[in-house]
Order: C-alpha cells, then sequence, then structure tokens
C-alpha cells in the first residue's frame, strides 16, 4: 500500500515539475524574443526578384518609405536608405529602409551582407544578418538579434534585388542604453553612416 503512494506521488511531482517546464519553455519561446515582437511581427513582401520569393519584412506599413534618414552606399551600385530608427520599449532598436540596385545589372550578392557567426548562418541564409551598430561613446558594438532558433531577427529570404529595383530591409538590435541616440550603422560591404534613434 505504501508503495503504491508513494509510486502516485512520484508521478505527481513528476507531471507538476513538467508542467512547470513547458509553461517556461512555452514563454521563453514566445514571449521576449524580439521586444515587441506581436507589434512588429514580420510580415511577407514581394521582392525585387521575378522568381516569386518573399521576404520578411518588419513594420512596413508604420514607416514611410520616402523618407531619408541616412543612405549607406555599397559595393556594386547598391544602397540601403534608412527610413525609421526606433527604439522599442521592450529594449530594442529596429532599423528600416530601402535596399536598392541601381546599377543596370540584377545583384546577386546578398550572401555579402550576413555576419560570419555559424548559428546565424545556419539559421537564416540570404540575410542581411551582418548588420551592426556601434555606440562609439558607449565604446560598445550591437550585433542583429537572432530567435531562439538562431534565424536573425532581420530581412532574410532575398535571393536577389534586380536592376533598378528596390526591396525592404529590416534590422533589430539590442538597444543602447536611455540616452544613447546617436549610433554608427554598418552593414558588410557597406560605408558606414551615423544615424539617430528615434523614440
Amino acid at each position: 500500500m505504501s508503495i503504491r503512494r508513494t509510486t502516485k506521488a512520484r508521478r505527481g511531482a513528476a507531471a507538476v515539475v513538467m508542467a512547470a517546464a513547458l509553461a517556461l519553455a512555452v514563454a521563453g519561446c514566445g514571449g521576449d524574443d524580439g521586444g515587441g515582437t506581436t507589434a512588429k511581427t514580420p510580415s511577407s513582401e514581394k521582392s525585387g526578384s521575378t522568381d516569386g520569393k518573399q521576404e520578411d519584412t518588419a513594420a512596413g506599413e508604420q514607416t514611410d518609405p520616402n523618407a531619408k534618414l541616412a543612405v549607406l552606399k555599397g559595393a556594386d551600385s547598391m544602397e540601403y536608405t534608412v527610413t525609421s530608427v526606433v527604439r522599442d520599449s521592450g529594449g530594442f532598436v529596429t532599423v528600416t529602409g530601402q535596399m536598392k540596385n541601381t546599377g543596370s545589372e540584377n545583384f546577386y550578392g546578398v550572401p555579402s551582407w550576413r555576419g560570419n557567426e555559424k548559428e546565424i548562418l545556419l539559421g537564416s541564409g540570404d540575410a542581411v544578418s551582418g548588420g551592426t551598430l556601434v555606440d562609439q561613446l558607449g565604446k560598445k558594438r550591437y550585433y542583429v538579434l537572432r530567435d531562439t532558433e538562431g534565424r536573425c531577427l532581420c530581412s532574410t529570404g532575398i535571393s536577389k534585388v534586380e536592376a533598378g529595383k528596390s526591396v525592404p530591409v529590416f534590422m533589430q538590435f539590442p538597444a543602447p542604453p536611455e540616452g544613447t541616440d546617436q549610433v554608427n550603422l554598418s552593414i558588410p560591404t557597406f560605408d558606414s553612416v551615423a544615424i539617430k534613434i528615434s523614440g
């Protein structure tokens, strides 16, 4: 009789522990992976390619695509025009803009925009995951964030940018300390440029 009660008690305790672990895992996966991701859930929009592929974007309908806060000049006639740099309440900074091919030939060099971290390379594919924010006063560099599966919180799935076309591109970073509103944005193969954080 006491063995049955002990077994039942152990099973009950194990069930409670499993339920608590499952609740923590669900909260960890979906709760705070992007600082207000419910408001900035990446949506899919057509890229400049004709192959029907789509790319992830964030807050595309909430930003002015005609705004020009800064322009980064890149290799092979590529330009990145920053249209929004917003500090979220969750402690993140989202940079949004348009990547334009100003040349006369299609651009296929998207892999050059990726970072060199193995986890991001495996999880994100062709993405703008190599972007960084540099706080020169605080002497700190901030890399593009990633989710729990190693995917970057940035635009992905861009196979090419057609000549004369633009594609929306976003990147999300940890926010510098409050009071720091001037940082330098860098993307591999592009010039670095100073941008101002709003919000």
